[in-house]
Formats: C-alpha cells, sequence, structure tokens
C-alpha cells in the first residue's frame, strides 16, 4: 500500500492550483499623495505635499513578503500651498533643483508585522542622496473597484526622515529637522 502514496501525491500536486505570484498594479496618479509636515520655529506645523505621481506595485497578496514598489516623482512637483514657500524650497537653501530632479523610493525589502499590516525597507533618493528608509504600512482595501470594475488596493503608510540626512538641514533646529510623512495610494491591476 506504501508503494502507491508517491503516485497519489504526485496526483495531488497536479490537481493543486499553481502557487500565487506578484502581480502587478499601476499607481491611480488622482489618489496618491504623500503629505510631509514641519515643525516652524514651535509656532506653527507647515505642511506640503506631492500629489499626481507615478509607480508599481508587485503585488502578492497570499505572500505579501514577496511584494515590491517602485515610485518616482519630479521635485518640483512640490505642493506648498504658497508659492514663495515653494520657490524657498526649490532654492540653493534647500534642494536647488533641476526641472528632471526626481524623488525615487525603491523597496529592497517587505517584513509582514499583521494581517495587513507590514514593514516596507527601501532605498529613497532624495537631493541626489540615496538612504535606506523603513515605511509602516497598512493595507487598507483591496478588492474590485465599484466603478471601474477590475481589481484595486489601496494602501497608507508612515514615517519619519531628517532632512539633514539628505543635505536639507537649513536652519535645523528652528525649523525641524525631523519631517513625519504620510502616504496614501490606491492602485490598479495592470492589464
Amino acid at each position: 500500500m506504501t508503494r502507491f502514496a508517491p503516485v497519489a501525491l504526485i496526483a495531488a500536486l497536479a490537481a493543486a492550483p499553481a502557487f500565487a505570484e506578484a502581480e502587478k498594479y499601476t499607481l491611480d496618479a488622482s489618489h496618491a499623495q504623500i503629505v510631509f509636515n514641519y515643525n516652524h520655529l514651535g509656532f506653527s506645523t507647515g505642511y506640503g505635499m506631492f500629489s499626481g505621481f507615478d509607480g508599481e506595485i508587485m503585488f502578492d497578496q497570499a505572500n505579501p513578503a514577496d511584494s515590491s514598489v517602485t515610485v518616482s516623482f519630479p521635485v518640483r512637483s512640490m505642493l506648498t500651498g504658497w508659492e514663495a514657500r515653494f520657490e524657498h524650497f526649490m532654492s540653493p537653501d534647500f534642494f536647488d533643483a533641476a526641472d528632471d530632479e526626481m524623488v525615487t523610493f525603491t523597496s529592497t525589502g517587505i517584513e509582514v508585522t499583521g494581517d495587513t499590516t507590514a514593514k516596507i525597507t527601501g532605498d529613497l533618493t532624495l537631493n541626489d542622496v540615496t538612504k535606506p528608509v523603513v515605511l509602516d504600512a497598512v493595507l487598507n482595501q483591496v478588492g474590485d473597484h465599484p466603478m471601474e470594475n477590475k481589481p484595486w488596493a489601496g494602501f497608507s503608510a508612515t514615517t519619519t526622515l531628517l532632512r539633514s540626512e539628505f543635505n536639507l538641514g537649513a536652519f535645523a533646529p528652528f525649523i525641524s529637522d525631523e519631517v513625519q510623512v504620510e502616504i496614501s495610494v490606491e492602485a490598479m491591476k495592470a492589464e
């Protein structure tokens, strides 16, 4: 009877579904935002945002640790709500940003920490400096988009950056070196 066990095992494996693989999702630029804030002289909190950027998520829902993410956007796409502040951020005091200067993030690893949470480690390139950062990420929802009728996923994440690590530390500590970052994105399954 044991001599038939390998045949039964082979038959069971052949009938089993294939292992899931990461599927490509592209960011929905109309629902992709990065909001940052910093302390200004102890008097107020300053805010800025990047929106409408491109990116790709290779999403393995069965094994999220095998997923990955890449994002890029121009520095000069920053929104501050006040033109003079934007121009100051783009000046030699901070970015000294050319029109084609990009911010990029490429994940290097994902540690699943809960049913819908993970720590995403990756390389952030900002102001021509590349440093590892860790994003505390949450899978908000995955399912069919009710208006687009296709698979969709939503994620949010937070992290804290030190401006000085990216050669952007002007006026610290009066303007906080720490910058709080909140990310919210939606992504659609690529066709």
